[in-house]
C-alpha cells in the first residue's frame, strides 16, 4: 500500500506562492518529506498537489503528480454533539475543550432532566458504579443515556465499573451519615435481617475481624474518615473516631499498624469476584462502551477479562479500563497499561495504600505511562470533594483540577459530586470551565511538552501511522492550522494524534456510533460518525459540503488531513 503526502493550497488566495514554499520547509522540518523532491502542478483542478510515495526500497522517495479522481461521494448526514456544535459555532475551533469529562451518575442525576443537564453541562461519559443499585435501576439509567444519545444528538458512552474484592462497607440506612470525633461506632461482619443498630456498619469481608488487632488504624474512603480500633467482640469490631467526616455506602476500608498498610488476607482476595462477574455479563449485555476494572493488581487479569468479553460477544467493542488504586498496581504499572485500553488513576483508594505524599508523584507518572504507551487516561476521586455539600469548591481543589489538566489527562472524573452531591451541575461547570481556561493558558504560553513519545508499533504498517501523526501534529503545531481531521474506521489513527497533543482541536471522522462514543473519552477528539470511501477527495469535499452547511468551518480554515485507510498527509485550505 502506497503512504502519500498531498498538499492542497489554491493559488488564488494571496500569499499562495509564499505559503506554498514556508509550507514545504515545515515538511521537511517536520521529518516527512526528502529534503530533495520536484513539485508538479495538478491542471485539472487548479490545485498544488504533490505525493509522497515511498517504494518498497525504502532509501528512495520521490514526489509525483497525484492521479485525478472525479465523482463525488453520495450525499449524507453528519452525526456532532450538539453542545460541542453550538460552541464551535459562537467561539470557534480553539475555543473547544479538549480534556474530557466523566460524571458517575447516582440518585442525584438518574432523572431524564438531570442526564440532560449534564449533557449540556459537557459530560463525555456517564459512569455506572455496581457497588450500589441493582441491575433493573442501572439498565435504565443506560436506556435513558442512549434515549438522549439519539434525541438529542449527543455521543456520551457509558462506563460500568466493578465493585471489586477488596473490603469495603456495606449500605447504610441512609444515603450517608457523619461520624463526629469521638463517637464509637460498631464495625460487624453479621449479616442484619432489620434495620442497622445505631451507629453501626456493616462490612463485606467474613475475615475482618479476626485481621484486625486493637490499636489499628481504620481509614474509609482513603482517609476521609478514620478510626482507631479500641475493641473486638466476636465478628463485631468497636472503633474510636478520631477523625470526623461524611460516611457514604459501599466505602472502601483499609487499616495501618504501627504506618504501614495491613494487607494480609485481603492481598489474597480476588481482583473481580463472584459478583463482578455477574455486573460484567450484565454489561456485556446492555452494550456498554466502557469496563473498569477494580484494584487489578496484574496483566493477566485484563486479559482474561478481554478474552471473556471477546467470548461472550463476539465483535465487540467493549473497551476495559484498569484502574490503578493499589500497592500491586503500581508494581505491575506498566504490563497493566500495555494490557488495558486505558486506566484510572483512583486516587482514593489509592491514597489509602501509599502515603498520601507519594500520590501526587504517583498520579503523575500513571499519566504519563499512558500518554508513552497511547492509552486514555482518567484522573479520578475527590476532585471537588467539598461540592458534595457546599456550592463552592476550595481553593486547593481547583488547584488540583489544574493540575491534572496541565499533565495532559484525558479525562476528570466526578463520583459522589455527582452520583449523589447536592450540586452536580455547578461542580460538573467548575471542571469544564478550569478545564477550558488552563488549556487556553497552554496554548497562550506555546508551551508544546518536550515528553518523548517512544514508538510502540507492532508492524511496519503501525510503524507509517504512528509517523504520520507524530508528523501531522507537529506541522499542525508549526503552521497553526485550525483543525486536523481523520478518517477512521477503528478509531486507532485518532488515537494517535490525540496522543501528540496538538494545539488545534482533531476532529475525528468515523463510520460508527460504537467507535464515536469510544473516542469520546480521548483528549482533544471531536468524533463525528460520518459514511465515507477511501477516495480522500471526495471525502474531503463532502466533509467540508457537510460542516459548511450547518457553520462549523469557514472559507479559508487551514486544515491538515490524515487517513486510517491510505495513510496520508493533506493540508488544505477550505475553499
Amino acid at each position: 500500500m502506497a503512504q502519500s503526502l498531498r498538499c492542497f493550497v489554491p493559488p488564488a488566495l494571496a500569499g499562495a506562492t509564499e505559503r506554498r514554499r514556508c509550507l514545504f520547509s515545515q515538511l521537511r522540518g517536520a521529518g516527512v518529506a526528502s529534503p530533495c523532491f520536484t513539485l508538479r502542478p495538478r491542471r485539472q483542478t487548479g490545485r498544488i498537489s504533490a505525493t509522497l510515495s515511498h517504494t518498497q526500497d525504502l532509501d528512495s522517495t520521490a514526489l509525483v503528480p497525484s492521479a485525478a479522481v472525479d465523482g463525488v461521494f453520495s450525499s449524507g448526514s453528519i452525526d456532532v454533539d450538539s453542545v460541542t456544535e453550538a460552541e464551535m459555532k459562537e467561539n470557534g475551533f480553539r475555543s473547544t475543550r479538549r480534556t474530557k469529562l466523566v460524571c458517575t451518575i447516582g440518585p442525584a442525576t438518574c432523572g431524564e432532566e438531570q442526564l440532560e443537564a449534564l449533557a449540556v453541562g459537557g459530560m463525555n461519559v456517564a459512569r455506572v458504579n455496581m457497588c450500589h443499585g441493582t441491575h433493573e435501576w442501572h439498565r435504565e439509567v443506560i436506556r435513558r443515556v442512549r434515549q438522549l444519545n439519539e434525541e438529542k444528538g449527543y455521543a456520551v458512552a457509558v462506563m460500568m465499573d466493578t465493585e471489586g474484592s477488596e473490603i469495603h462497607m456495606g449500605d447504610l440506612p441512609t444515603s450517608s451519615a457523619r461520624a463526629e470525633d469521638g463517637e464509637v461506632w460498631t464495625f460487624s461482619v453479621r449479616h442484619f435481617n432489620q434495620p442497622l443498630p445505631d451507629r453501626t456498619i456493616s462490612v463485606n469481608y467474613d475475615g475482618f475481624a479476626e485481621d484486625v488487632k486493637v490499636g489499628d488504624e481504620l481509614l474509609v474512603d482513603g482517609g476521609m474518615v478514620r478510626f482507631e480500633v479500641i475493641e473486638k467482640i466476636g465478628p463485631d469490631v468497636r472503633c474510636h473516631c478520631t477523625d470526623p467526616g461524611l460516611l457514604l455506602p459501599r466505602a472502601n476500608l483499609t487499616f495501618w499498624r504501627d504506618g504501614s498498610l495491613v494487607r494480609e488476607r485481603n492481598a489474597m482476595l480476588p481482583t473481580i469476584s463472584s459478583k463482578d462477574w455477574l455486573d460484567i455479563d450484565f454489561g456485556i449485555a446492555e452494550g456498554v462502551d466502557f469496563i473498569a476494572v477494580s484494584f487489578v493488581k496484574s496483566a493477566e487479569v485484563i486479559n482474561h477479562l478481554k478474552s471473556y468479553i471477546a467470548a461472550r460477544s463476539r465483535g465487540s467493542d467493549i473497551a476495559v479500563i484498569a484502574k490503578i488504586e493499589s500497592i500491586d498496581s503500581l508494581k505491575n504499572l506498566e504490563e497493566i497499561i500495555r494490557a488495558s485500553d486505558g486506566a484510572m488513576v483512583a486516587r482514593g483508594d489509592l491514597g489509602a495504600q501509599i502515603p498520601l505524599e507519594q500520590v501526587p508523584s504517583a498520579q503523575q507518572r500513571i499519566v504519563k505511562v499512558c500518554r508513552q504507551l497511547n492509552k486514555p487516561v482518567i484522573v479520578a476521586s475527590q476532585l471537588l470533594e467539598s461540592m458534595i455539600e457546599y456550592p463552592t469548591p476550595t481553593r486547593a481543589e481547583v488547584a488540583d483540577v489544574s493540575e491534572a489538566v496541565r499533565q495532559r489527562a484525558d479525562a476528570l472524573m466526578l463520583s459522589g459530586e455527582s452520583a449523589m452531591g447536592q450540586y452536580p451541575e455547578k461542580a460538573l461547570t467548575v471542571l469544564r470551565s478550569v478545564s477550558l481556561r488552563i488549556e487556553r493558558w497552554w496554548r497562550e504560553e506555546k508551551r508544546y511538552e518536550a515528553m518523548e513519545l517512544p514508538g510502540i508499533a507492532s508492524s511496519f504498517s503501525d510503524s507509517i501511522s504512528e509517523e504520520i501523526c507524530n508528523s501531522a501534529a507537529k506541522m499542525a503545531n508549526n503552521l497553526g492550522v485550525d483543525a486536523l481531521f481523520v478518517y477512521t474506521k477503528t478509531g486507532h489513527m485518532a488515537s494517535l494524534l490525540s496522543r501528540s497533543r496538538p494545539d488545534c482541536p482533531i476532529f475525528a471522522f468515523t463510520t460508527t456510533t460504537a467507535v464515536r462514543r469510544r473516542l469520546n473519552l480521548q483528549w482533544g477528539l471531536i468524533p463525528f460518525r460520518l459514511s465515507f470511501s477511501e477516495d480522500m477527495e471526495s471525502n474531503l469535499n463532502r466533509t467540508f459540503s457537510l460542516l459548511k452547511a450547518r457553520g462549523m468551518i469557514q472559507p479559508g480554515d487551514l486544515v491538515i488531513a490524515v487517513s486510517d485507510m491510505l495513510q496520508s498527509i493533506q493540508v488544505i485550505t477550505v475553499p
